[in-house]
């Protein structure tokens, strides 16, 4: 078997995790792996010379970020790989493996299981990115923790911190379509003016979002002088108005965003109301596009060179009051806060 190939054996769909224990289970998950790097207590490998190594976690509950409502174990492990390769991205890392945690109750499937490292792989093959390790566990909830590794040169690090007033806030897609997809797959009905290719197309973004590594290179290409020029941003995988403000809070700035600016699918304009259009964008959440705040000629050569849905969506400012505004003045300003979105532990 080739690494990352599909390995389901179907001898063993109907097991479960109880009948082959830990040990069958990681013989199991073991061929996900290059052999060369697993078998020991940490995995060992040497990043180029001059590089940082970037490293990030992120954990997935079911019931609270997937469900088999909504997710295919597949998609449970696209989506989980896709969130963490994102957070490289955001960081302007480049990636180089992750480790995978599971907490699985003991009557779970072990084909869940496998479905589920083939999601995984399926999306890492994309950036040539390894599974070197991780812990299985005992657990009441299925739970997914990975962490990822990845590399950057240090003058090219992207930082929240880096925010600066005049600077020009781009956006690397479309917002509000993973949170559309979600809502037609929990509520298929709300989807009936639609066209069947509109529908499927929300559904993929929630079920199979793009890290956008792609933008990097893009990016640096771009950016390209003697003297680096500090970026600011992070992925918006809490939502576009989550983004902008983590940004500016940790760059003491404010923004204004431009309301009509906002880039939204275009099977928005036929299905909701230009409110919940923008609710959809602001608070959704999971598109896991870049959100960049760069100078404004940089930011208008990385639009063109994006295009499909990049867009200059406002600007930094001096102050901290994140402000969502309307040119036509048909909406009053709108003061944004992290209380309006998807928060953990919250009421």
């Amino acid at each position: 078997m080739q690494h990352g190939k599909p390995i389901v054996n179907n001898e063993l769909c109907s097991q479960q995790l109880k009948d082959i224990g830990e040990q069958g289970l990681l013989e199991i998950l073991q061929r996900f792996c290059p052999p060369e790097i697993i078998g020991d207590d940490a995995a060992v490998f040497q990043t180029a010379p001059g590089q940082s190594l970037v490293v990030t976690t992120d954990v997935l509950v079911d019931g609270v970020h997937f469900s088999n409502l909504t997710t295919s174990p597949e998609d449970a492990g696209w989506r989980a790989a896709a969130a963490n390769l994102s957070d490289l991205a955001a960081m302007g890392a480049s990636p180089l493996g992750i480790t995978v945690g599971l907490g699985l109750p003991g009557e779970i499937e072990v084909s869940w299981v496998e479905r589920l490292y083939q999601g995984i792989t399926e999306c890492l093959q994309k950036y040539n990115t390894p599974i070197v390790g991780g812990d299985i566990v005992r657990s009441p909830v299925t739970t997914l923790a990975i962490t990822a590794f990845g590399q950057v040169n240090p003058s090219q690090i992207i930082r929240r911190s880096a925010a600066i007033p005049g600077y020009a806030i781009v956006v690397t897609g479309v917002h509000g379509a993973s949170h559309a997809g979600l809502e037609l797959l929990l509520h298929p009905e709300l989807g009936q003016n639609l066209q069947e290719v509109e529908k499927m197309a929300l559904i993929r973004a929630h079920q199979h979002p793009q890290p956008r590594l792609d933008v990097l290179p893009i990016l640096w290409k771009i950016l390209a002088t003697p003297c680096p020029i500090p970026i600011a941003g992070m992925d918006s995988s809490d939502g576009l108005a989550d983004a902008i403000i983590q940004i500016c809070r940790a760059s003491s700035v404010g923004a204004v965003l431009q309301r009509r600016q906002i880039s939204l699918p275009a099977a928005f304009d036929h299905w909701l109301t230009q409110e919940q259009a923008l609710e959809y964008a602001l608070y959704g959440g999971e598109d896991f596009e870049l959100v960049l705040c760069l100078p404004q000629e940089s930011a208008l050569a990385l639009v063109q060179h994006l295009g499909q849905g990049a867009a200059i969506v406002g600007k930094i400012t001096a102050g901290s009051t994140v402000l969502l505004h309307d040119e036509q003045k048909k909406f009053p300003d709108q003061v944004l806060s992290l209380s309006q979105g998807f928060q953990h532990f919250g009421q």
